[in-house]
């Protein structure tokens, strides 16, 4: 008889219209199943946001598995084939707001290891669950929080799984070992505001710009290394004028983002930015915002273990990659030395008709598995 436990879990959790960053009951309904088969279930609440961790076990090392029961706004739902938070299968997939980012990983989880504490009582180690209900909105009182509430405990994780989507075109074909990090800036140039038929009178800021916009789109900003592609510059909004085509504006403000790897830092990317505007004589202003470090997990025991995991269950043999935005995996990375984020397809991820292949439910599920046999094996 086919095991639908996964499936059922996971349906459980879409119904449960968890927008960020409400849980939308989905944590009360984890940690009842965590505590049946043995762990230690708190709820950390920080302002507005619910977070779980719960635990088995009390020796090392500690294992854990992370991920957000908060999933981005379903949109209007008439363009929704069927409604957002009505799980609804159809043609071997299962469709609803979260399917894919991240409510299935999650029932596997904690499928997953309900299985291996039936199967292995006396593992070594420890297993852990770190859910939140922050991961799509600010992230400000989620994962970090909490990381920051087990470092205080000296309760740090020796290896982190992350269940975000990483899989590309099949399930397994890619685990995530790192990320980019995200710097941001608003740029705002000074002119003077004038008539367009005087420009003598005035000094256009656009124009001003222009050549150190340039500039800063054509420059190389490193190399990127083994693991990392290069740093990448990108402008997202350009900003000037009164509203009246005759008139020359008195500001212009660029909002601009750099995706960057471990061959940069934020202090080397702002002084060149800097030296680049300085060199092109601008009066102007920055805004600097820090979105996410980078952080980064060579091949090692974690990455071997899943790889092995994924390979037994799904016959695919996942490559490393470290592309894509940020996760709560660089809050992890600050207090476990190996983080690596391995989940369903990600190709309907904050879409319309979100959608997880059925089929991959059960491979997902025993590659977790195989990762904690592999991990925390009986002593």
């Amino acid at each position: 008889m086919p095991d639908h436990r996964v499936l059922d879990l996971t349906r459980e959790l879409i119904a449960r219209a968890s927008v960020t960053p409400d849980d939308g009951g989905c944590q009360p309904l984890l940690a009842e199943r965590l505590r049946a088969a043995g762990f230690h279930c708190e709820s950390l609440a920080f302002g507005e946001v619910d977070n779980l961790w719960a635990r088995r076990g009390t020796a090392g090392p500690l294992l854990v598995f992370a991920g957000h029961t908060d999933v981005v706004p379903a949109g209007p739902p008439e363009q929704w084939d069927t409604p957002p938070f009505t799980p609804t299968e159809r043609n071997g997939r299962l469709y609803g707001r979260g399917a894919a980012d991240m409510k299935t990983s999650i029932a596997a989880f904690v499928v997953a290891v309900e299985e291996f504490v039936a199967a292995r009582p006396d593992h070594a180690g420890s297993i852990g669950l770190l859910i939140t209900s922050d991961e799509e909105g600010p992230a400000l009182d989620g994962t970090q929080r909490v990381c920051e509430t087990l470092a205080l405990r000296g309760e740090t994780p020796d290896y982190c799984i992350v269940g975000e989507p990483t899989s590309v075109e099949t399930l397994g074909d890619t685990i995530k070992n790192g990320r980019r990090g995200s710097l941001s800036g608003r740029l705002t140039v000074r002119g003077r505001q004038g008539h367009v038929a005087y420009p003598h009178l005035a000094r256009n800021p656009i124009h001003l710009l222009a050549p150190a916009l340039v500039a800063l789109t054509t420059e190389d900003w490193d190399a990127g290394n083994e693991y990392f592609p290069p740093t990448t510059f990108q402008v997202s909004n350009l900003h000037a004028g009164t509203g009246a085509t005759n008139v020359v504006p008195g500001t212009a403000a660029v909002d601009f983002n750099f995706r960057y790897s471990t061959a940069s830092t934020p202090e080397s990317l702002e002084e060149r930015v800097v030296a680049i505007l300085d060199g092109h004589g601008l009066d102007y202003d920055i805004a600097w915002t820090l979105g996410g470090q980078p952080f980064l997990t060579p091949r090692g025991e974690l990455s071997t273990a899943l790889a092995e995991a994924i390979k037994a269950a799904t016959g695919v043999e996942p490559a490393l990659s470290t592309t894509g935005g940020t996760s709560d995996g660089r809050f992890i990375a600050r207090i476990c030395p190996q983080v690596v984020e391995f989940g369903p397809i990600n190709a309907s991820i904050h879409q319309v008709n979100e959608h997880v292949n059925i089929a991959d439910m059960e491979p997902l599920k025993n590659a977790y598995r195989g990762a904690l046999e592999r991990l925390l094996p009986v002593r």
